[in-house]
């Protein structure tokens, strides 16, 4: 059995993982589902809450339970925070799992990658907010394909829970310098894109996956459904990543 631990992406907490923790734990497994530094859901203050400060955090979760052979699966923006920690303890991390997501390599943050229109959005709210944060619409008439899925509960849910995602977390260059992490297996669990994109995708060395390229091995998974399978297919993402796993 397997030591899994679950990091969620922007907006959500260890809260969003239940439905696929819960037969993975059935399953013997040992299931740690975090929430990142700054997505509490009772923290108004995010000042000095970076990408390094959620590694950080991330890092100290891990090594203060002492675990090893880990199984890090990650979600969306989650990935950044995982992709750090394997480069900086990789002798801890068994192999990790992207969901719906990829790592971009060194130098490179989330909103570099971003629509030049959604990041000026991003930017207007930050400086209109004034607490280093912002939000997200979960309408799925604007935004039909990541939302693919969700039921009217699930969409309820995430709209009480979800909280605002620190503006300095996406902000930040993604830092990795340890070649070791690539000798750790990846695996892409790709829900809004069929794999046969992905691959094209890779083969053009796209942002999200060339660090994919130069892992020593990595493979793709197909979990047709929108950007939140966690809510939409738990049950079948907690069967992959359970077949992952090992």
């Amino acid at each position: 059995m397997a030591n899994i631990v679950l990091v969620p992406g922007y907006w959500l907490g260890a809260w969003a993982w239940d439905r696929v923790a819960e037969p993975l734990r059935a399953a013997g497994h040992e299931v740690l589902a975090i929430t990142p530094l700054g997505l509490e859901p009772d923290r108004t203050d995010v000042t000095g809450i970076d990408l390094a400060a959620q590694t950080r955090a991330l890092i100290g979760e891990i090594t203060t339970r002492e675990l090893t052979e880990v199984v890090l699966v990650c979600h969306s923006g989650g990935a950044f925070i995982a992709y750090e920690t394997l480069d900086q303890i990789p002798d801890r991390i068994a192999r990790i799992v992207y969901v719906d997501a990829g790592p971009l390599a060194d130098g490179i943050s989330l909103l570099d990658v971003s629509d030049p229109a959604e990041r000026a959005r991003i930017e207007a709210e930050v400086a209109t907010r004034g607490d280093g944060r912002y939000t997200r619409d979960w309408d799925p008439a604007t935004d039909p394909k990541m939302l693919d899925g969700l039921s009217p509960a699930d969409l309820a849910l995430l709209r009480e829970r979800a909280v605002p995602q620190p503006y300095a977390v996406a902000a930040s260059p993604q830092h990795v310098t340890d070649p070791a992490r690539l000798g750790v297996p990846a695996h892409m669990i790709t829900c809004m894109f069929p794999a046969e994109q992905i691959e094209a995708m890779r083969a053009a060395g796209h942002p999200f996956l060339a660090e994919l390229v130069a892992a020593e091995h990595s493979t793709v998974h197909e979990l047709p459904t929108g950007h939140w399978p966690m809510f939409s297919r738990p049950a079948e993402l907690a069967v992959l990543l359970a077949t992952i796993a090992g």
